[in-house]
């Protein structure tokens, strides 16, 4: 799990899971290329790897425009001339409402960043990865790119997709030595957790989030860090031969089923 030297490329890199796996990163000797349209929160978590020892350049981009995409990939290359990694975790959210009144603005905004924008990531960096005849890459999908998550159709739909892209991704590039595979987090302490909870209960937000952890067989959240561990792991040699694959990390809650439909419960 030792990155002394490597190029890593990590979108959404600006909170979260990002951002704690940028810090991964950066303790493992990786030198970063971090990116976010936020360029405050982005140039902080860059700061932060770099006050933990790291190496890292943050670079401000929207990842559902194709320009700004081939922006991070050209800063990267330019910087070092390669890219053994790629963290393609760049997401949000959307809104919690029943399918038969979803928003068609906001099922646009989320399939633009969680799947557009994975695609392109995928379009600009496999080229340097095959070029190269070496690189790893890891998609964030989600549980919810595995099971249904009532009231979050754009969320589910977006998840499913990338977990597709990757699977394809993998199987056209192994020969070439590359690796994609998926990360599927359950819920995770972030951010995103703490605006599904307060859609669901404006008055009461820590009430669901009390009830959620509740059902999940491991009693809690799953943190940022434990997400970097399995990026970092998937990413690096002994990982060598994992290709297509989707990593579950949530505590056991797909295994049990019936935790994954209380979403819309209130």
């Amino acid at each position: 799990m030792k990155f002394d030297g490597k190029v890593v490329v990590i979108t959404g890199a600006a909170n979260g899971i990002g951002r704690a796996t940028a810090l991964a990163f950066g303790r493992a000797g990786a030198r970063l290329v971090l990116v976010d349209r936020d360029a405050a929160a982005g140039e902080a978590a860059a700061g932060l790897v770099r006050q933990a020892g790291g190496e890292a350049r943050f670079v401000a981009a929207d990842v559902t425009r194709s320009a700004e995409v081939w922006g991070y990939v050209t800063a990267a290359l330019d910087a070092h001339g390669r890219i053994d990694c790629f963290f393609n975790n760049a997401g949000i959210e959307g809104k919690v409402a029943p399918l038969a009144e979803y928003d068609e603005a906001v099922f646009d905004t989320v399939i633009g960043v969680n799947l557009k924008g994975v695609f392109l990531g995928l379009r600009h960096v496999l080229p340097v990865m095959l070029r190269q005849r070496s690189g790893a890459i890891v998609n964030t999908a989600s549980v919810a790119g595995l099971v249904a998550t009532p009231g979050m159709s754009a969320y589910v739909a977006s998840k499913h997709a990338v977990i597709g892209l990757t699977k394809t991704a993998a199987g056209e590039a192994a020969r070439a030595g590359v690796r994609v595979n998926a990360v599927c987090p359950g819920p995770v302490e972030t951010r995103m957790m703490r605006s599904l909870e307060s859609q669901l209960d404006p008055a009461d937000p820590g009430a669901v989030a009390r009830r959620y952890r509740a059902g999940l067989p491991s009693g809690r959240y799953t943190t940022p860090e434990e997400i970097a561990n399995v990026v970092l792991f998937l990413c690096s040699d002994l990982a060598g031969n994992v290709n297509g694959a989707q990593w579950v990390v949530d505590g056991a809650r797909t295994a049990i089923g019936g935790a994954v439909t209380q979403t819309l419960d209130r």
